[in-house]
C-alpha cells in the first residue's frame, strides 16, 4: 500500500491495466450481484430530489419498485444501497441497443437533464474504499466479468488509475490525484529498474 495524503492506495491501482469494455460486458456490473450499489446518505438525498426526472428513464419494473419500496434499502451488512429488482438489477439500470445496460443517472447527466448523481461507488468501480482507522484504503476489486476491461486496458496501455481519473478527482480532489500520478510514475519507474 502506498500513502497518498490520508489514503492507503493499493499498488494494483497503479500497476494493473483497465478500461471498461461496455461493448463486451454489456454493463453486467449493473445487473449482477446480490445487493444494490453502496450509497452515501447525501447521494441518496440528491437522487430522491430528482426522482421525477429519473423515473421516466427507467423500466416499468424499476418504476414500480421505486414507488413501492423506495430508491434504497439497508442491506445485510448494514449499508445503504440502491434498490434492486428481482434480487439482481439495480433500479437505475436502463437498456440500450443489443441489451447493453446503462446507468440512467449517468445517461441523464451526459444528456444534461440531471446533475451528477451516479453513486461514487459506481463511478469509482472497480475501486472499492474501506475505512482503516482514520485512513481510507483505496483498493482495486477484481471480478471475472471485468476481465475484458483488463484486456482492453492492456491493449491500449491504460492503467486503472488513469482510466479512473474523473471519479478519483471527484472523490479525492485534483491535488490528491496529482500526488497519485507522481507516486505512480515513481513506482512504475522503480518497478522497471528491478
Amino acid at each position: 500500500m502506498l500513502l497518498i495524503k490520508d489514503t492507503l492506495v493499493s499498488e494494483d491501482l497503479i500497476e494493473r491495466f483497465f478500461v471498461c469494455d461496455l461493448d463486451t460486458c454489456l454493463g453486467q456490473c449493473c445487473i449482477d450481484g446480490d445487493a444494490g450499489a453502496p450509497l452515501l446518505e447525501e447521494e441518496n438525498d440528491k437522487i430522491a430530489k430528482n426522482i421525477d426526472i429519473i423515473l421516466p428513464m427507467l423500466t416499468p419494473a424499476a418504476q414500480r419498485a421505486i414507488k413501492d419500496e423506495g430508491i434504497s434499502y439497508i442491506d445485510e451488512e448494514g449499508d445503504l444501497v440502491t434498490n434492486i429488482i428481482e434480487g439482481r438489477d439495480c433500479v437505475f439500470t436502463c437498456f440500450a441497443e443489443g441489451g447493453k445496460c446503462l446507468c440512467a443517472l449517468e445517461k441523464g447527466y451526459r444528456e444534461g437533464v440531471l446533475p451528477h448523481l451516479k453513486p461514487s461507488s459506481c463511478h469509482l468501480y472497480p475501486v472499492r474504499l474501506k475505512k482503516v482507522g482514520d485512513m481510507t484504503a483505496v483498493n482495486l476489486h477484481r471480478w471475472k466479468i471485468c476481465k475484458c476491461a483488463e484486456i482492453l486496458g492492456r491493449k491500449t496501455g491504460t492503467r486503472a488509475y488513469v482510466f479512473l481519473k474523473e471519479p478519483l478527482i471527484r472523490k479525492f480532489g485534483q491535488e490528491w490525484y496529482d500526488e497519485l500520478c507522481l507516486t505512480a510514475s515513481e513506482w512504475l519507474n522503480a518497478c522497471h529498474d528491478r
